[in-house]
Parts: C-alpha cells; structure tokens; sequence
C-alpha cells in the first residue's frame, strides 16, 4: 500500500507543479501595460488609419505613449460628436518611426510613459525559483521512496542484486520434511556438516565443495531440498532465480553476479541458491551466430567468482536445473560445481515416505492404505504424489466426508493422470464403439504374458479420452526387455484390432490415433536406440533427438545412408505389424467374452481389473503375471 501511495503522490506532484509553473509565467511575466495606461484606459477603441486621418485633419490635441510605444491613447476632436473632445484608444504597429515625426510636425503635444521593470523582475524569479522547487520535490519522492520495493529508486540499485538474504534462513523445512530421496540427503547432509564443523574435515586435508548443482526432473524436490539445508545449515543464505540475473541492457547482469558474490564474502561462510540456473547458464555461442550477449556476459562473471583469481572461500553454492544437458561445460567442471546430485523420481518405498509426510495434516480413513497408494503410483514425483493427497482431501470436502476414502484416492489419481471427469457417453452407437475399443485394449493386456496387468476400463471421459484402459506396472522397472515392449505395441494395438474384426475395415475411427503415435515411438526407439531388430545392436539415432539450440542440427547430417534409412522403416513397419496382427488374432479366438465385457462396461461403465481377470479366466487361459511385492 504504501508503494501505491508514493504513486499516487507522484502523479498528482508532478503536474501541479507544471500547470503552476505556467501559471506563474502568465500571471507575473506576461509584458503588460504600465499603471499609467490603466488608469487611463479609454473605452472607445480607434484604428491606426483613422488616427492618422484625424493626425492629418489636424483633429488630435494630444498623444500619450504605452507599451513601449505600442499603444496610444489620444484626445481628438470628434465631428460626429459635435466637435467634442474625445479620449480613444490606437494600437501601433511595432515599427512606426516616423510616427513621432508626424506628431512634431502637426505640433500635437505627446507624451511617452515608459514600462515598468516589475514584469520582468517577477520573470527572472519564476524562471528560478520554480524548477528550484520541481528539483527539491521530485528529490524528496525519490529519495522517500528508495526503500520501497519497485519505487523509482531502486533505479540507482539497478545494478544491485536482488538475492534474497537471511541471516539465520527460517524456511520451516528440515531435513525430516523431505522425503523419498535418501541418496540425495546424504550428499547434502555433508555439505551442512561441512559449514557446521569444517575442522573435521580440513584435518585430513579435505576442501570444502565451491558447489552443488541438484538435477532432476520437475517436482522431484530439488528447491525444497535448498530449502532443507537452509534450515539445518544456520548460517547466511542467500537465494535468487537465474532469471532475476538477466535484463535487457547488456553489463547488469554480470554487475548482479558481482554485487551477489561480494556480499556473500562479507558474510562468509554462507550458501547461495540459485534455483533455474540453466536460464543463465546455458552453452555460450549456441544456435546461429552465438554473439556476447547479456546472458553471456552474465554466465562469464558467474565463472569468474566461482572459481577466478581471487577465489571465495566460505562459500558454497547450490543449484537446481532441470536440463543439465543445455549447461555450460566450463560450469560443469570440478572446482565450480564439484557435484551433481541426482534428484529423481522416488521408488515405491521412497512414495511411501513422501505420502506419509504429506498425510500428515490430512484426514485419512484407517482403512485406505498408503502402501497400496503408493504401488499404484509408478513414476510420480514428489510434487504429483503432494497433488494427488491435496485433491484427494478437496474432494473429500465436495463430497462433506469427515475422512478421505479410497474412493477419493482413486477419483484424484485418474484425475492426475488424465484430467477432469468428463459428462458420460449417452448416444448408444458411440458408446458401444468406444466399450469395444477400449475392451480390445484390455482383453490383449490380459492374454499377453508379459504386458502389465490391467487395474480398470472406464467409459467414463477424462481429458480429451472418451474411455481409459489403465495398466498398473508389475514393479518399479529401470530395464525393459523386449518381450515386454513387444507385449506393449500389442496391447497399444488392441483397440484398433477390436475396430477392424467387429466393424470391419471401414468403420475404423480415429480414437487410435494417440495410440498409433505410442507404437510408432516405440517400434522406432527399439530400432535405432535399443539395437532389438534384424539390423543388429547398434544406435543409428544420430543424436538428432536431443540437440534444442537452434542451429545445432543445420551442419549436422544423418551417421547412416539413404539404404540404411529405408531398412529402418522396413523394420519399424514389421514391429508395429507384428504387434497389430498378434491383436487382431486374441481379439478373433475371444469374440464370446469380449462381447460379455463390452455388455458388462455398457451397464456399469467401469469394471475393474480383478472382476474383468476372473470373467476371462472363464473363457481362455490367462497367464500368471509377476506381482511385485516390494520390501517396504
């Protein structure tokens, strides 16, 4: 509020002080006629020939001269009057010499009355005085507002940086709060230990680390991880965005880095975080021309303090990025960030200890399971798994239940993976489509080994998808096999396959166009990544997919020929076949069942993967799929 006010003040100040300014100007500098013409004002204006008709006829007793000789006012004799005296007012032209000649000649008596001096004496203090007092006041707001965030002054601090500071950071997170990234708190414990007691280690010789860069996906819990070894560390913190370095005028961000690293040796030792530092610190020349632009200029300074001439013991820094692929190397070497801390997605044990810190201020009924949870939460970050217990608890709220149930877990998982709930299908003919693609999907999951187990089949919308097959993965996989990607362009093709053998060809729809795109990814990653086809084990990517500056890939060309290329296809298009034929012949041999579970999902609209598992079972074989059982 008060930075609004200083606002306010300013806009109504400043044009006060102008219109008063001109105001002055016309009141008191303004050449106007002395006293003298004032007091004689005539009422009866005359024109300039007139007069010199009346001066010719030798009408005119006297002439009194104003202005500086502009303005006259003049006694004559008025025919049109009967011959009466008459006072009239002549204004003169700027350049009549002659006119007091005229007047000598005629032996009319004149007199001159000079102007005074008062308007020009008001004139010089107005010229003064005035911006004397727009200097003071436009002085007083900028100096009043210099500590006022966003005030005009801190266009002297433009310069400055602005890191926030804290003597003793209070984030209120703790080493306690984080959890599911065990690995990552290890390495971070000892950089606290380092700044608490740093004989320890300088006994044995050992230097403390200039930096930590923490990579990871986003919402792994890489900031709230800065935040934790705030918390324990007790000593100076200092935090700031690597956006906040960056402006539009080439040199401020590098005077930022400057100013940044000096105040952190005044307060020495002490940890910087530098949250999104890719924004500054990115290849220097990438893309078309490169050029030492600010951004450039700035990651230059920030390599200097890190580790230049000079040095800065006692400092430690912390950063957090998303793409160390795009980092600079000179930022990535030892001696300026001595370690990479890998920040990712946690294990089923570590979603259970991020659900069981999460669920600590919520209400949870005693009969949902946070091991269950976090089983059916495969590749969810610390911040998804956050999420999913927050909408979960809103829900709870919508539905005025005094305790989160399972029906509510499950509701907030789907609407995290895949969107709202959308309005259910009424028309029968769609429905029915959809009921048959999405059970073609479920009915191939099922019947193939070594495709993941089915968890449900809704026909209820979410997102941009009219139905949903959900597959729970049997364990948390690092490795895939290709039995199991093969299993999985099966299952991918399953909804086309149910399209193309109950309707026919000319009735395929478009609902398997992600579908399409998933099998195409995969068929051509398993070629040209993963060495699983005819063409041998070799990588034939090139390393295109991952170039993302901008003239990274212009000079650059295929590592294979145009031959090679072809047979790349080839191969992709029999995987993808293989998967669309394999389809096609479990959804002929089961046309019995599937017609039952199309009629089951019909009138319940969701079943669940048990029930739709045991109604197979009565028709095929199904094949026993691993269970992970994790040591929890």
């Amino acid at each position: 509020m008060k930075n609004f006010s200083w606002k306010i003040a300013l806009l109504w100040t400043l044009p006060l002080l102008v219109v008063g300014f001109f105001l002055w100007q016309g009141t008191f500098t303004t050449p106007t006629a002395s006293s003298g013409l004032s007091g004689n004002t005539a009422s009866t204006r005359m024109t300039y020939g007139r007069f010199l008709d009346y001066l010719n006829s030798d009408r005119v007793t006297s002439v009194e001269l104003y202005d500086n000789g502009r303005t006259a006012i003049v006694q004559a004799i008025d025919p049109e009057l009967d011959n009466r005296l008459q006072k009239l007012r002549v204004d003169l032209p700027a350049n009549s010499p002659e006119l007091i000649a005229k007047l000598r000649d005629a032996d009319v008596n004149f007199e001159y009355h000079p102007a005074g001096n008062e308007g020009a004496v008001w004139g010089l203090l107005g010229n003064l005085l005035f911006p004397v007092i727009l200097i003071g006041a436009l002085f007083f707001l900028f100096r009043r507002s210099n500590n006022m965030p966003g005030g005009p002054g801190q266009a002297m601090n433009f310069g400055k940086s602005k890191a926030k500071f804290q003597m003793e950071a209070k984030t209120g997170i703790m080493f306690d709060d984080v959890a599911g990234i065990d690995e990552a708190k290890e390495e971070l414990q000892e950089v606290v230990t380092f700044l608490k007691q740093p004989e320890r280690f300088t006994a044995v010789g050992a230097k403390i680390p200039k930096g930590v860069l923490l990579v990871g996906p986003p919402g792994t819990g890489k900031t709230l991880l800065a935040k934790a070894i705030a918390g324990e560390a007790s000593v100076p913190f200092f935090s700031i965005s690597g956006s906040e370095f960056v402006e539009m005028f080439v040199g401020v961000g590098a005077s930022r880095v400057r100013d940044l690293f000096k105040k952190a040796k005044e307060n020495a030792p002490c940890l910087i975080f530098i949250d999104e530092i890719d924004a500054v610190g990115r290849q220097r020349g990438a893309g078309i021309g490169g050029g030492n632009d600010e951004r450039e200029q700035t990651l230059n300074q920030l390599l200097t303090e890190m580790d230049g001439f000079e040095g800065n013991t006692g400092i430690i820094i912390i950063a957090a990025t998303n793409r160390a692929d795009v980092l600079d190397s000179a930022l990535m070497r030892p001696g300026r960030f001595d370690r990479q801390v890998m920040v990712d997605n946690p294990d089923i044990k570590g979603r259970l200890e991020i659900l069981e810190v999460h669920a600590r201020d919520k209400k949870i009924a005693p009969e949902v399971s946070l091991n269950a949870i976090a089983r059916r939460t495969p590749g969810f970050s610390g911040a998804d798994l956050a999420n999913l217990l927050n909408e979960a608890a809103i829900l709870t709220a919508r539905r005025r239940k005094e305790a989160v149930t399972i029906h509510e877990i499950d509701d907030a998982v789907d609407r995290v993976v895949a969107g709202m709930e959308g309005t259910p299908l009424t028309d029968g003919k769609s429905k029915r489509l959809i009921a048959y693609h999405e059970i073609g999907h479920a009915i191939v999951g099922t019947l193939v080994k070594d495709h993941d187990p089915v968890q449900k089949v809704t026909l209820i919308p979410r997102g941009q998808a009219q139905g949903l097959t959900w597959f729970i993965p049997s364990e948390d996989q690092g490795l895939i096999s290709r039995s199991q990607l093969m299993a999985r362009i099966a299952g991918a093709m399953g909804g086309r396959a149910a399209e193309e053998e109950i309707f026919g060809s000319d009735e395929v729809t478009t609902g398997a166009g992600g579908d399409l795109q998933q099998v195409s990814e995969m068929a051509r990653q398993m070629v040209t990544v993963y060495g699983m086809s005819d063409l041998g084990p070799i990588a034939l990517g090139g390393g295109q997919g991952d170039q993302v500056f901008l003239g990274a890939g212009l000079t650059s060309r295929a590592e294979y020929s145009e031959e090679v290329a072809s047979r790349i296809d080839d191969q992709v298009r029999q995987i993808a076949e293989h998967g669309h034929q394999l389809a096609r012949k479990i959804i002929r041999e089961n046309r019995e069942v599937i017609d039952r579970l199309v009629d089951l999902l019909i009138e319940k609209e969701t079943i669940d993967g048990e029930e739709l598992k045991q109604i197979v079972s009565e028709y095929a074989e199904v094949p026993e799929k691993e269970r992970f059982v994790p040591q929890i």
